[in-house]
């Protein structure tokens, strides 16, 4: 079991010491959140919050990952970082592919690409992307990314996107994991068909095994169950030994630690300090004490 902190979405000035202290307690990855933008007006609702209303992310601040991790990353050497998760689908994949590819490179291997859809036609309407079609928009932009990764010459040639053959150099000498995001079934056969692990936004003990035994049968379908594969999950079984073993048995490669619901923006009244406290108390109370455990 590995163990990553996500800081939600704090101020800017708050990032560099949280991945200090994080890295110094022990964790294994720094996750990081992703958005472009609030619209002012909007109809759609936000899928993983309990009242579906997106009116906590107004005013919440976001820094672009591609921008942020590469600074953290110098400041902490060895912790790996993660999106949870870029919202994929509103970008351009051969930019994204760059980005990518220099980030894997300058990390020393120290990422894993979380990837999502977005929920917000909104997020498509400012950055000028069809919203019709979004799902194949993703499944090819993540077989695009991955062919431009190998460093190889690489064309495209599909449904939404053509891309003459071409190479990206540097490229990373480690496979960047791609992994999906998402609780629906669209997504999780994305995962299964097409993803290198999957990250869930928050969900019992039970619903993370029913997922994961749908993205497992999926794996089976396309005949990837060989393959490596990741399970990220954010849940409160993760604060106690026995939730940690459970969700070992379920298949949960990595469980997340946010000390506040990251939909509630007005739960983040927690000092640098406090939150550090909080950082080293689960390493002390929980981490530490279930590797010596299991000897992990």
């Amino acid at each position: 079991m590995k163990f990553a902190y996500h800081a939600t979405m704090c101020p800017a000035d708050q990032y560099e010491p949280l991945v200090i202290a994080a890295e110094d307690a022990g964790f294994d990855t720094f996750t990081f959140p992703d958005s472009i933008c609030y619209p002012q007006e909007g109809s759609d609702v936000y899928p993983y919050n309990d009242d579906g209303s997106r009116d906590f992310l107004d005013g919440v601040p976001f820094l672009e990952p591609f921008v942020a991790i590469p600074y953290l990353a110098a400041v902490a050497r060895k912790i790996r970082f993660t999106t949870s998760v870029l919202k994929l689908a509103i970008r351009q994949p051969v930019i994204v592919a760059k980005q990518l590819s220099s980030l894997a490179v300058i990390t020393n291997n120290r990422f894993g690409f979380g990837v999502g859809i977005s929920p917000w036609p909104e997020d498509f309407l400012a950055s000028q992307i069809p919203w019709e079609k979004r799902g194949k928009r993703m499944d090819e932009m993540m077989e695009i990314i991955n062919g431009l990764m190998s460093g190889e010459y690489f064309g495209y040639d599909g449904e939404i996107f053509q891309v003459d053959p071409i190479k990206l150099c540097p490229v990373p000498t480690v496979h960047v994991p791609l992994l999906v995001g998402g609780h629906a079934k669209p997504a999780l056969r994305r995962a299964g068909r097409l993803g290198d692990g999957w990250i869930a936004a928050g969900a019992s003990t039970e619903e993370l095994k029913s997922m994961i035994d749908q993205i497992d049968e999926f794996r089976r379908e396309y005949q990837r169950d060989h393959l490596p594969f990741e399970n990220h999950g954010m849940t409160a079984e993760a604060f106690s030994l026995e939730g940690l073993e459970k969700l070992a048995g379920i298949g949960i490669t990595e469980v997340i630690i946010a000390f506040r619901n990251p939909y509630d923006k007005s739960a983040d009244t927690q000092t640098v300090e406090e939150k550090i406290g909080m950082i080293n108390w689960y390493a002390e109370n929980i981490m530490q004490p279930y590797r010596e455990r299991f000897g992990e």
